[in-house]
C-alpha cells in the first residue's frame, strides 16, 4: 500500500506499507523533507511496525511522537503528516496527479447560476460523467453570498443591499457571508473525487486541496498560510475563506467533494459594511474601522492586475497537474439553470433560516 501527504507549508511526505493480521508491516516512510539526527527515520519506521491497522491519525502520531530521540528536529515534516499518510495509504487514497484535470473559466453569470452550477457539475464528477474539475467564477452583478446555516436577517442589511444593488443568495456549504463584486473578487470550485481526501479529517482536507493555492500566492511574492478552520491568511490579514460539502455516491458513481473559495482582489470597504452586518452591534468608528480591516485585499500585496492573478494561480495548478481547458455542457447548463430558478432564486431558500 501507498500513501502520500503533502504537509500543509512543508514537504512531501511518503509512506509505503503492508497490512497483515490487522497490523502494520514493513513501514517505510520517505519524503523530500529534512530530518536529524539520521537515525531518526529508522525510530519512526519501527514506532510504526506492529500497530494496530485501525489506529487513527492521533494515535499514530503520538506512538511517532514517543519514538523519536530527544535531539530530533524536523524540516518541512511533522508527526500528524505521517500519521495522515498512513491513513491515506491503508485507505488506498488516491493522488492529484492520477486525474485529468479540467479547467473552466467561462464569461460573468449571475450568481445563482454559478451556485447551482456548482451543484451539478459536482454531481457529474460523483457519477463519473465529468473529470474532475476547477471552475472559476465570474460575476454579472454584485452579491452576497451566505452560509447554508446562517441567518439571513443576522447577516444582511436589507436596505444597503437594495440601495447597492446586490443580490442575496444562499450557498450548500457552511461557512461565513462573502461580499463579491465584478472585478473585486476571485472565486474557484474544485469537484473532486472523495478518493483524493481519503484518510484526511475533515479540517486536514481544507488545507490539502488549497495548498497549490498557497505556492501560488508564494511565487507572486505572498507568504500565505492556512488559518484553521477555513480561511487563507497572511500577515497583514486574511485574503480568503473556503467551505466544502460533501456529495453522496450516486448508483455506479462515487462520493464527491465541492470546495470553494472567495479570495479578496479588491474591496469597497465602505459598501460591504452598509450591506452586510458586520459590526452592527459596536456602531462605534473603531467596530466599522475593524470591520473594514478583517480582509486585507490581494491587490494591494501583490500590485498585480486580478486577470493576471488568476492566470498565475491557473498555471500553478497546471504545473503540477496537468489542466485541460472544458466547458460546461449544454446538459449541465440546461441542468443548473433550472436549479438556479427553481432552488437558489427562490426567496424559501435564500431565507430558510430568516
Amino acid at each position: 500500500m501507498h500513501g502520500e501527504y503533502k504537509v500543509p507549508g512543508g514537504k512531501l511526505v511518503v509512506v509505503d506499507l503492508e497490512s497483515d493480521g490487522g497490523v502494520l508491516r514493513d513501514v517505510r516512510v520517505a519524503g523530500d523533507f529534512f530530518l536529524e539526527p539520521d537515525e531518526a527515520i529508522e525510530a519512526i519506521n519501527a514506532a510504526l511496525e506492529g500497530a494496530p491497522a485501525l489506529t487513527d491519525s492521533a494515535g499514530l502520531a503520538a506512538l511517532v511522537d514517543a519514538a523519536l530521540p530527544p535531539e530530533t528536529v524536523m524540516y518541512g515534516l511533522t508527526s500528524q503528516g505521517i500519521a495522515v499518510a498512513v491513513r491515506r495509504a491503508l485507505s488506498r487514497a488516491t493522488d492529484w496527479n492520477d486525474y485529468d484535470w479540467q479547467l473552466i473559466h467561462d464569461g460573468p453569470q449571475p450568481v445563482a447560476l454559478h451556485l447551482a452550477l456548482d451543484e451539478v457539475i459536482t454531481q457529474e464528477v460523483a457519477a463519473g460523467n465529468r473529470p474532475p474539475t476547477l471552475r472559476v467564477w465570474e460575476w454579472s452583478s454584485p452579491a452576497v453570498v451566505i452560509g447554508s446555516f446562517q441567518s439571513l436577517g443576522n447577516e444582511v442589511d436589507p436596505e444597503g443591499a437594495e440601495r447597492h444593488g446586490v443580490t442575496v443568495v444562499r450557498r450548500v456549504t457552511g461557512g461565513g457571508a462573502m461580499f463579491m463584486e465584478a472585478g473585486n473578487s476571485i472565486t474557484y470550485s474544485l469537484a473532486v473525487p472523495s478518493a483524493l481526501v481519503e484518510g484526511l479529517s475533515f479540517a486536514d482536507s481544507y488545507a490539502y486541496l488549497d495548498d497549490w493555492v498557497l505556492s501560488a500566492l508564494g511565487d507572486m511574492g505572498i507568504k500565505a498560510w492556512y488559518q484553521p478552520l477555513n480561511d487563507i491568511a497572511t500577515e497583514a490579514g486574511k485574503i480568503a475563506g473556503a467551505a466544502q460539502r460533501r456529495v453522496a455516491a450516486p448508483r455506479g458513481g462515487a462520493p464527491a467533494v465541492l470546495h470553494h473559495v472567495t479570495m479578496a482582489y479588491d474591496i469597497d470597504a465602505d459598501k460591504m459594511v452598509e450591506v452586510l452586518r458586520i459590526g452592527k452591534e459596536k456602531p462605534s468608528d473603531k467596530g466599522t474601522s475593524s470591520a473594514k480591516k478583517r480582509v486585507d485585499p490581494l491587490r494591494r500585496q501583490t500590485g498585480l492586475p486580478r486577470e493576471t492573478v488568476i492566470e498565475r494561480m491557473v498555471e500553478s495548478f497546471r504545473s503540477r497537474y496537468g489542466l485541460a481547458e472544458g466547458h460546461v455542457t449544454e446538459e449541465e447548463m440546461a441542468r443548473a439553470r433550472e436549479l438556479a430558478r427553481t432552488k437558489f432564486s427562490t426567496p424559501e431558500w435564500t431565507a430558510r433560516v430568516p
